[in-house]
């Protein structure tokens, strides 16, 4: 595993449903969503192995919860690592809605 020095950044690709992690302008990890109403429900993230250890996987979540919470959106947390994130985070509790059997059904049709 190499370190790298370049600033990681994160972007929205909304025509995938994701937030990308990028350093040195390769993908090292994604963190997926889908939208209902005025809920995103993020329901997998990612980092490639070969970033792994860098924090990368927190700076992308933050990012992505902190640009929901500015699109006006509420969190579902479906995703483990998202949702011990939030439970870890206060300051996204107030935007935080519980994962609900109706909202797993839904997801589950969503995504085929």
């Amino acid at each position: 595993m190499s370190q790298s020095s370049a600033v990681p950044v994160v972007e929205r690709a909304d025509a995938h449903h994701r937030y990308e992690i990028l350093v040195d302008g390769k993908r090292a990890g994604v963190t997926e969503y889908r939208d209902v109403d005025d809920q995103r429900v993020f329901f997998h993230t990612e980092v490639d192995d070969a970033y792994a250890g860098q924090g990368l996987a927190a700076l992308l979540v933050q990012q992505a919860l902190t640009d929901t919470r500015t699109s006006g959106k509420r969190i579902v947390p479906a995703c483990p690592y998202v949702a011990k994130f939030v439970k870890r985070h206060d300051e996204f509790a107030g935007i935080t809605d519980p994962v609900t059997p109706d909202v797993l059904r839904w997801l589950e049709a969503e995504l085929g």
